[in-house]
């Protein structure tokens, strides 16, 4: 069963996710403006009417931001824990909210069923309402979908471990977050267990947790003040090897762009991580 995985905007001005089999399609989060959305999925030949729903990780703005507006416009249900839809009311810049009937709620570490998707949601530290990882089965693939991490916990490692796909945060270089020119404060947040995971963590994470049936990684939500796709693709690749794991070889790894569309990945064509279509950002 072929599987198209396409990110529609990665980073702090906006995330959404589509994930899409030749039948069904489901959206995670929903931080970009409708107007980018409605042109990203027209310009990419991505088919609403395939969506079963949007799935939110957590209410802060660069994740909702357009998520009511879009669950009125095309009807789609909105799934996200009790404490995520509370969120979501109350946060101010999410002008349109989600329509009652649309609102689902998701329980932590309860599979449920969205067309061809069985779905899995698992707690992730991050100064939100609360904060989730999405683990998507669907046929052979394991999709992981892992943003706003504050620290690699035991759940972020063991869903590493269950991956075959995963989108995993890079958010900062350890150096520009400590000489930037962010009050201190914000640093504070930022590299707390309840903010972002760093180039160095992220990398470590994926290599005491790495597998032989992980096939791609994409780095995702990556700063733009304190950080650089080439930078954190360097350091992930760099402590990979320190441990004898080779990107490119026994992976494939890319960098989401922040403000523009990266891919489509067309992952059922994958029969090695070396042939993984692959967009620089």
């Amino acid at each position: 069963m072929p599987l198209t995985f396409f990110s529609l905007g990665s980073g702090s001005c906006g995330n959404c996710y589509y994930l899409a089999t030749e039948t069904d399609a489901i959206i995670i989060d929903c931080g970009i403006s409708l107007r980018r959305f409605k042109k990203c999925m027209q310009e990419y030949g991505m088919k609403l009417g395939k969506v079963k729903a949007i799935l939110i990780t957590h209410d802060h703005a660069d994740h909702i931001k357009a998520a009511g507006k879009i669950s009125k416009e095309y009807h789609l249900p909105v799934y996200a824990t009790r404490l995520v839809h509370e969120g979501m009311d109350k946060n101010w810049q999410a002008t349109a909210k989600v329509p009652i009937k649309e609102r689902h709620n998701v329980e932590l570490h309860e599979t449920f069923q969205l067309g061809s998707f069985s779905i899995t949601a698992f707690p992730i530290p991050h100064d939100a309402s609360e904060n989730v990882g999405y683990h998507i089965e669907v046929g052979d693939y394991r999709f992981s979908v892992m943003t706003d991490v504050g620290d690699a916990t035991d759940y972020v490692k063991e869903y590493i471990g269950k991956s075959t796909h995963l989108i995993f945060e890079s958010n900062y270089d350890d150096e520009m977050l400590q000489h930037g020119r962010y009050p201190e404060i914000l640093k504070e947040r930022i590299a707390s267990g309840h903010g972002h995971l760093s180039n160095k963590k992220c990398a470590t994470a994926l290599a005491e947790n790495f597998h032989e049936e992980l096939k791609n990684v994409w780095l995702c939500h990556l700063s733009e003040e304190n950080n650089h796709p080439e930078l954190a693709r360097k350091t992930v690749e760099t402590i990979l090897r320190s441990y004898g794991i080779i990107a490119g070889v026994d992976f494939t790894l890319d960098v989401l762009r922040r403000k523009i569309p990266t891919g489509p990945f067309e992952l059922g064509e994958v029969t090695n991580p070396q042939l993984c279509l692959s967009f620089e950002p």
